[in-house]
């Protein structure tokens, strides 16, 4: 278990696949994630089976309040690349339909990263977010990430097209 000031991170249990998908499956939530379809809790297990257990190129944590003890959402380092020492980072807050907060998604983000980057080893943590995603993209600002870049025009949301942004922070930038 990682542990931070509000929030620690721990293993995804089985346990908490069903409530996870609930927040996967949230029509406000699911307009920010890549996955745009509604998931079974077929397709649920199988994503846990096939990819977050085996733990390879995919590190996904259950977020959980330090108070309450109260799931809260997920978080991950995503499609690592262990050569090139980077990986995508995931989070949302799912409780109280929250989607992301100040409070336990910038802790959960920072116990994350400092993860990645002190015990993982790794170089740089990326992010893309949709250009309609605001909280998302101050969120990473916050963080300290930089804007890397954008790809116009590259997901379809909401009837329309929107582009892509880029996010990045490197392990010598985290203590800015």
């Amino acid at each position: 278990m990682l542990q931070g000031k509000i929030v620690s991170l721990r293993a995804i249990e089985i346990s908490d696949l069903e409530q996870l998908r609930i927040w996967r499956n949230n029509e406000v939530f699911r307009k920010y994630f890549r996955e745009y379809r509604e998931i079974s809790q077929e397709a649920q297990l199988s994503w846990y089976q096939d990819i977050v257990a085996p733990q390879k190129e995919v590190l996904m944590f259950a977020i959980i309040d330090n108070d309450s003890k109260n799931l809260l959402g997920a978080c991950g380092l995503c499609y690592i690349d262990w050569l090139r020492r980077s990986a995508d980072l995931s989070i949302y807050i799912g409780h109280d339909g929250l989607y992301l907060d100040d409070k336990f998604s910038i802790n959960s983000a920072q116990i994350l990263i400092k993860y990645a980057f002190e015990e993982l080893g790794l170089h740089r943590i990326w992010a893309e977010v949709y250009s309609h995603d605001i909280k998302k993209q101050n969120f990473f600002n916050t963080l300290g990430f930089n804007l890397d870049g954008r790809f116009r025009e590259s997901h379809w949301s909401e009837g329309k097209w929107i582009d892509s942004l880029f996010y990045s922070l490197l392990a010598h930038e985290k203590d800015r």
